[in-house]
C-alpha cells in the first residue's frame, strides 16, 4: 500500500483484492477503462464519470493495474465468466418460459 497510495485491500467470497479506497475494486475501474469507447485521456475522465470516482482516483487503478496486471486480468476475466454464467441461466430460465 506504500506503493500504491490510495489502494486498500478488501476480503471477499473471491479472496483478498485491490480497491481504491472509498471507492469500486480496481479490476471494476481498469473494466470500466477497457469498455469505454473513448481513449488516453478522455477515457480516463469517462470511466471516472460512469463509475462517479474524480479522475485521480481512476488513475490510481490505473497505477496499481501497470505493476499488477495479471492479478487484475484474472479478476476482470473471472468477472466475465460469471457474468456470461449468469446471462445464459436467464436465456435458458426464459426459454423455459416461452
Amino acid at each position: 500500500m506504500i506503493e500504491h497510495p490510495g489502494v486498500v485491500f478488501k476480503d471477499g467470497p473471491s479472496g483478498r483484492r485491490a480497491a481504491i479506497a472509498f471507492g469500486p475494486d480496481v479490476w471494476e475501474v481498469v473494466k470500466v477503462l477497457r469498455e469505454t469507447d473513448e481513449r488516453g485521456p478522455t477515457a480516463v475522465v469517462a470511466s471516472g464519470e460512469i463509475l462517479a470516482l474524480p479522475e485521480a482516483k481512476v488513475r490510481v487503478a490505473m497505477h496499481y493495474y501497470a505493476s499488477f496486471p495479471e492479478e487484475i486480468d484474472a479478476e476482470v476475466a473471472q468477472a466475465d465468466e460469471e457474468s456470461e454464467a449468469a446471462e445464459a441461466a436467464w436465456h435458458a430460465e426464459r426459454r423455459l418460459l416461452a
